[in-house]
């Protein structure tokens, strides 16, 4: 379910030692933030923005990747 998918992205998230952001248009949410990551629209295309490089996180966004 959805709630399962945002739970498991924030928890792979939170395991980065760097921010990392969603946004969707003017509207920026913290990918560590459970409540935040609930609040946005998840029907549409989000953009995650990381400050920082880990192989893991990486291989896990593919997992949601849409192109």
């Amino acid at each position: 379910t959805a709630k399962e998918d945002v739970k498991e992205f924030v928890n792979e998230a939170s395991k980065c030692d760097f921010d990392i952001d969603i946004f969707y248009n003017r509207v920026v949410i913290d990918a560590k933030s459970i409540l935040g990551v609930l609040s946005m629209d998840l029907t549409r295309v989000l953009t995650v923005r990381c400050n920082g490089e880990d192989e893991r996180f990486n291989n896990f966004l593919n997992k949601y990747a849409v192109a």
